[in-house]
């Protein structure tokens, strides 16, 4: 374990406060309270609980290479059950206030890039995978390796790119965009709603949540995505019942005969962690590993160093109080995301609105957890959600990862341009992976016709060559006779 790892974790001054679990988790130390904790805890769970109606609907819209797709209600079981254990260690064993689940972003690759190659189980090997590489590259210490690889305005690049991505599918899922079918002998690949124009129920849901939901972000309402979600179910739900709607897609809003379910437990433990090299190139594979990882890690880096200097937790040199554990627990959240079928969970941005409600330890985590648990048993009501009324959280959500842009120096083409192609390809191939790559192999060719190929860290090279294979990959085969 490295030297930088095992000062991190290294307690300061002996804990103080008034009882056990005050000492334990530090709260007086921190200036807080066990009541603040507790509105904290429930404020980031409210803020992110959309994602047990996001995760289901992304993941349970999307089919395999076979055509199979995962069930919505045990979905939400893994989804409730991985975010409340994680959360809960995340809180005891890394003592801050950060929430855990199923990854926005990384579910998109797991759905839309991995499943559609191979079964679901092979699909949740890769990010169990993924985990697992991240809890090596912890404890190993080579995690600053792999920081100063990647240039941070491709960092921002990729973020900003799957924010277009996941708004995209937004658009699309909703109907607010459909391909326009070959036969209509037009060069235009997609248009508005079904035929040129919006028509029906389901669109008009999507697109009053869509304004619902802006609204409420431009208010700054904490939970703003959560309530435009709620809100247009209910409307959907009414409109369902009143009005002829022949289709709301995969989810129809109706209320169940019951609330309250025992959970459903199928999906736990369905994965191969390496069934997915019999499925296609080894390649491939290892550039799908690497597309998760590069999300998980270094959005995880950003989400913790955000949520720790909110709330006044960083010391004198910047550092985030017990990192190398705080690492070490959402790498093995990404392995239980996996081994869920719920796709890599990873720390939640949204846990600074614990923070803003006055939150500093992970007692907060706790009850954030614990509503987390309560979810696993509200699985018919949380299925009945149509993607009409979650679709805008998809749009919001690629806004809000889309305000990193701001940080590219567009004035040097060396890094603008790169950091285009890598926001630009991702979108237009619905292909985050191609994204990166188009990145990645722009960035080392512009370095290199600069003079400045030294500058290039290694592993970006060897990043770049995998990419360069996996984009000829065609005329390779073609060329040594393989098919």
């Amino acid at each position: 374990m490295s030297d930088a790892l095992k000062s991190a974790d290294r307690p300061s001054t002996p804990p103080t406060g008034v009882n056990s679990v005050d000492r334990f988790f530090r709260i007086t130390d921190r200036g807080s309270t066990l009541a603040r904790e507790t509105r904290g805890g429930l404020a980031t769970f409210f803020t992110m609980a959309y994602i047990l109606v996001l995760n289901p609907i992304i993941l349970g819209s999307a089919k395999d290479k076979y055509g199979h797709t995962l069930d919505g209600a045990e979905l939400v079981t893994a989804t409730a059950l991985v975010a409340a254990v994680m959360t809960v260690i995340m809180g005891v064993g890394g003592n801050l206030p950060l929430a855990l689940a199923a990854g926005l972003g990384l579910n998109a690759v797991v759905a839309f890039q991995i499943a559609p190659l191979m079964s679901w189980p092979d699909a949740m090997g890769l990010v169990v995978l993924e985990g697992l590489l991240i809890c090596v590259l912890v404890v190993t210490g080579l995690r600053e390796a792999v920081m100063h690889a990647i240039p941070q305005p491709l960092k921002q690049a990729i973020s900003v790119g799957i924010g277009l991505f996941i708004a995209f599918i937004g658009f699309v899922d909703a109907g607010f965009v459909t391909r326009i079918p070959d036969v209509a002998n037009t060069t235009v690949p997609v248009q508005l709603g079904g035929s040129g124009t919006l028509s029906g129920w389901p669109v008009l849901v999507f697109c009053a949540g869509v304004l619902l939901t802006i609204a409420l972000l431009a208010r700054k309402v904490k939970g703003a995505i959560l309530i435009s979600i709620l809100t247009m179910t209910v409307i959907a739900i009414v409109i369902n019942a009143v009005a002829d709607v022949k289709s709301w897609g995969l989810t129809t809003p109706k209320v169940p005969d019951d609330l309250v379910a025992a959970p459903e437990f199928g999906l736990i433990g369905d994965f191969s962690l390496f069934g997915s090299f019999g499925e296609t190139t080894v390649i491939t594979v290892v550039l799908l590993v690497f597309t998760l990882l590069l999300s998980d890690f270094f959005d995880t880096m950003g989400t913790v160093v955000g949520v720790s200097a909110e709330a006044g937790l960083l010391d004198e040199e910047g550092k985030v109080p017990n990192l190398g554990r705080v690492l070490l627990i959402d790498g093995a959240a990404a392995v239980a995301g996996g081994a869920s079928s719920s796709s890599s969970a990873t720390s939640y941005i949204e846990s600074a609105a614990g923070v803003g409600e006055g939150a500093r330890t992970g007692f907060a985590s706790l009850i954030t957890g614990g509503l987390f648990a309560v979810a696993l048993f509200l699985t018919p009501l949380l299925t009945i959600v149509p993607m009409q009324a979650a679709a805008p959280a998809l749009v919001a959500v690629g806004f809000l990862m889309m305000v990193q842009v701001k940080n590219i120096d567009w004035d040097r083409y060396d890094i603008a341009i790169p950091a285009f192609l890598t926001i630009a390809v991702m979108p237009f191939t619905y292909s985050i992976t191609n994204g990166i790559g188009a990145g990645f192999l722009a960035y080392v060719l512009i370095r290199t016709v600069l003079g400045r190929a030294r500058e290039i860290h290694w592993l970006l090279w060897g990043t770049s060559a995998l990419f360069l294979v996996y984009f000829a990959i065609d005329p390779v085969q073609q060329l040594f006779g393989v098919r």
